[in-house]
């Protein structure tokens, strides 16, 4: 799967009247604002592409966590995204929570219909579910979807219970070994999250199954964000959609996560949501700080 690279022959004359691209963002509704839905387009939105939502279920939640969740069922999810990918040109597509195995199985088919679109996944947190629901998912997700997922995205500890659950070495897997198990499904590309080190730093690697292409270590703080992976898949879906290639995406995706986080505010009781917006607020740049949000000309 090779990423996308700009297209002349689809950009009008004057290149400033190019439209931003186009990102199918496939997720769930976070009624807080702080991911799902809301996080993606905003994060989208920030680093130059255009977000196209596709819903697929509303979470029962607020800031200190989720109760329930309401599916739709995969035809209304389907239907949204065909609708629109015959209509438009999605450059890539961004699948966050799908809500269930069988909307899974739906979007691992729409996937193989538009081969040359990468499409960037992300496995989320799931401990919220019943065993029997996350289960369902997971094996949904890993025989049905994976084949077609060109970037897997995921907190380290979640990855490597899933991708390797009968790991018995005492240390934890590497992102390289992941990557393997990963690219053993089909997927060549993961973006391994939320390692610790030695440095009270968190470590975040992008690896393929051959090497690491990228490796950068963020602040660890000492608070609880929701939205965080959201937004770094998002954005990273979004950079490769502006023709950006995979590392530089990976690099830009993390500064751009890392000064949300720092950013971050406190909308209820529990965690705080990160503030994707920040950029807004140029004349509080401080001297040496990275110029945000990346631009679209590439």
């Amino acid at each position: 799967m090779n990423f996308p690279d700009p297209a002349p022959g689809d950009e009008p004359a004057d290149a400033s009247d190019a439209p931003p691209p186009g990102v199918l963002v496939v997720d769930a509704n976070d009624p807080t604002g702080a991911g799902g839905l809301a996080a993606d387009l905003l994060a989208v939105a920030s680093v130059g592409a255009h977000a196209m939502p596709v819903l697929t279920g509303a979470w029962v939640r607020d800031t200190t966590g989720i109760f329930d969740f309401q599916p739709l069922e995969e035809d209304a999810v389907i239907a949204q995204a065909r609708t629109v990918l015959e209509d438009t040109r999605a450059r890539t597509i961004r699948v966050g929570f799908a809500g269930s195995a069988e909307v899974l199985g739906a979007l691992a088919e729409l996937a193989s219909d538009y081969a040359d679109v990468p499409v960037i996944a992300s496995m989320p947190d799931l401990s919220w579910w019943d065993e029997a629901h996350i289960e369902a998912y997971q094996d949904a997700f890993r025989e049905l979807l994976l084949p077609q997922v060109t970037l897997l995205v995921g907190n380290h500890g979640t990855l490597a219970r899933w991708l390797l659950p009968d790991w018995a070495h005492e240390r934890a897997p590497t992102p390289r070994e992941l990557a393997r198990a990963a690219a053993e499904m089909g997927t060549p590309y993961v973006l391994v999250t939320g390692m610790g080190q030695a440095d009270h730093r968190l470590g975040n690697v992008l690896a393929s199954a051959q090497s690491t292409l990228g490796s950068e270590s963020v602040e660890r703080f000492e608070v609880a964000f929701a939205g965080a992976g959201d937004t770094l898949a998002s954005t990273v879906a979004a950079l490769l959609a502006t023709g950006c290639d995979l590392v530089a995406a990976f690099q830009e995706a993390l500064q751009y996560l890392d000064r949300s986080l720092q950013a971050a505010y406190r909308v209820g009781m529990g965690q705080l949501v990160p503030d994707r917006l920040f950029w807004a607020q140029a004349e509080d740049e401080e001297p040496g700080r990275p110029t945000m949000p990346p631009t679209r000309a590439r």
